[in-house]
């Protein structure tokens, strides 16, 4: 794995052309992990502006509105947890990968719960970085074309199109990941789908990631559309498979 370190280190993938100029956003301290993150993605032809303070970055997130926040959690200041919450807290949706040392599991949680949408963690090969970011920006994006029905299970009604969610008559906020999570259990109309396979079309990478990343995501559906969290009757657990969604009452 090639780690991401000094600019002497760096190694940037194949360049390609997107379908649209990505302004992307960099919240890390350490200013050559800083510098060859932003050298790397320009490169891949995303426009990219850098922070490393939590809460200049912050500021930035809520006047630059990216399309993608890549957040380091030990950051001087306000560290990425309190930017993370505060982000979502004003209602700012945009997918946010999370860049740290820290390894452990509760950690990853912690930040999955606050509405991270991706995790990699220091040392990272740069190509798989590139790859996760990719991803994120797809699934953020939506890959539906033309005009798709709104659909709806119990009281929740989830449109496509506006990527919008209400739960009777108010709104629900979600993540990029959180929505695609939810549409892709709605796409399968009442199918079993495995933790394997939602994290190959949601999040675009092997199990072998991380497997947490799924229940921890599915938890957080159940929080906001579900009327008794611990008794969902909707997005539901199949044992030993993986999950899913009855439009139906169970």
């Amino acid at each position: 794995m090639l780690a991401i370190g000094p600019r002497a280190q760096m190694s940037a993938p194949t360049s390609h052309r997107h379908e649209f100029i990505a302004r992307i956003l960099v919240i890390e301290d350490n200013e050559d992990l800083a510098y060859g993150l932003r050298n790397n993605l320009e490169i891949e032809g995303y426009t990219v502006e850098v922070s490393t303070d939590g809460a200049k970055g912050l500021d930035r997130v809520r006047e630059l509105r990216p399309d993608l926040v890549v957040l380091d959690l030990m950051l001087p200041g306000l560290d990425g947890y309190r930017v993370l919450r505060a982000m979502r807290d004003d209602d700012l949706q945009m997918p946010v990968l999370i860049l740290t040392a820290r390894g452990e599991e509760a950690d990853k949680v912690r930040g999955f719960r606050l509405g991270a949408d991706d995790y990699v963690t220091k040392p990272f090969g740069i190509l798989e970085l590139m790859a996760r970011i990719e991803a994120l920006l797809r699934r953020s994006r939506g890959s539906h074309s033309g005009r798709a029905a709104p659909m709806r299970f119990g009281n929740v009604l989830v449109d496509p199109d506006t990527r919008t969610v209400r739960k009777g008559d108010r709104a629900v906020a979600l993540t990029a990941m959180e929505f695609n999570l939810l549409l892709a259990l709605l796409e399968r109309d009442g199918a079993v789908v495995s933790r394997v396979e939602l994290l190959r079309e949601v999040w675009g990478h092997a199990a072998s990631v991380l497997t947490r990343t799924v229940d921890t995501h599915v938890a957080e559906l159940r929080r906001k559309l579900e009327d008794d969290a611990a008794k969902p009757q909707h997005i539901l657990t199949i044992r030993k498979t993986g999950y899913r969604l009855s439009r139906d009452s169970e």
